[in-house]
């Protein structure tokens, strides 16, 4: 992965050429194509929906409807391992989260299938993961022609010869597309391989922009559920009974005790990563989860303490960053 878009560092300091290292080159309307960052697990088998019923944050039944579903994988402490995109493929549901935290979701989640009829792989290497931005009039026409069909604005899930495709959360204009990397090939939906890097940064950018988050290996475990605003977008089920971390996750809602809630922010030039601990003039501290260049700063996503001035011994005393409190397309909190 280019190192503007790991989870190492991202800088704008200028190359020896004098062009900026941080910022990929970027057209009027986003980049779609192939997404080498996200893997696939595949859970097949006559249990896999109650399997994930009893270890995820949503209400899998929803996935016997046909439904996409956002949801969480929590430690027992309700920590969140990973962010999952589920799809209720055909060969079976499939969840999509970054390839860096996915061996140790899989290995977790396999220590639970016990006596349960669930088999769980990772497709990452047999199937293809694209962005497609409707945005563009050249994916709409791809799409069209790809004769699969757009989801149902009520499931946001359709599939055609094993071609999945799924919206992402609820913006509809953005979706998922898996499948084996020569069938979408042959569909036109594979996308340029030569525009990798700005194919991923604009998938992060509209991400940071609508407000939905994702845990890769530095963040992992870090954080509950509500302080990545998943109660928000629809990615917890308050009714659906016992999961992993339920109990954590549960009494933090109906205690009103969340402390920290996820932020979009405009950082200025310097040198950022994923991970990394920051204060904010206004007192406020945190971690950054997600980052994307934009021009010569930053739009990023971080998990803040909601009180200025809120101890927090991860962060050194210094000079506030003057960050910019950019809106998200939702409520910041629940609504009575």
């Amino acid at each position: 992965m280019p190192e503007y878009l790991s989870h190492r560092c991202m800088s704008t300091a200028p190359m020896r050429d004098g062009t900026d290292q941080a910022t990929p080159a970027s057209g009027p309307t986003p980049a779609s194509g192939r997404l080498p960052h996200i893997g696939l697990l595949r859970f097949a088998g006559p249990d896999a929906h109650g399997f994930l019923q009893g270890q995820v944050s949503n209400d899998t039944q929803r996935l016997r409807g046909g439904a996409a579903l956002l949801a969480a994988y929590s430690t027992a402490q309700g920590r969140v391992t990973a962010v999952l995109h589920l799809l209720p493929h055909s060969s079976g549901v499939i969840a999509l989260l970054p390839r860096d935290v996915l061996p140790l979701t899989m290995e977790r989640l396999r220590k639970f299938v016990l006596r349960a009829k669930v088999d769980i792989q990772d497709l990452s290497e047999q199937f293809c993961v694209v962005g497609r931005h409707r945005a563009a009039d050249r994916d709409a026409q791809a799409l069209g022609a790809a004769d699969i069909g757009t989801p149902d604005p009520a499931l946001g899930y359709a599939e055609r010869d094993g071609i999945g495709i799924g919206r992402v959360g609820h913006d509809s204009s953005r979706y998922w597309v898996i499948g084996p990397a020569a069938s979408l090939a042959e569909r036109g939906l594979a996308g340029s391989s030569l525009e990798t890097a700005r194919i991923e940064h604009d998938w992060r950018l509209a991400d940071i922009r609508g407000g939905l988050p994702e845990v890769y290996a530095p963040t992992s475990e870090l954080f509950v559920a509500q302080m990545l605003n998943l109660d928000l977008i629809d990615g917890i089920s308050f009714t659906k009974g016992c999961f992993t971390g339920q109990e954590i996750i549960a009494r933090t809602q109906h205690l009103g005790r969340i402390k920290r809630r996820m932020f979009r922010l405009r950082l200025p030039p310097g040198t950022w990563q994923i991970g990394q601990a920051l204060r904010l003039e206004d007192g406020r501290s945190g971690r950054l989860i997600e980052l994307a260049s934009q021009d010569a700063t930053f739009e990023a996503l971080a998990v803040l303490n909601l009180e200025a001035g809120a101890p927090d011994a991860e962060v050194s005393p210094g000079d506030g960053v003057a960050a910019v409190e950019l809106p998200l397309p939702y409520r910041q909190v629940p609504a009575a």
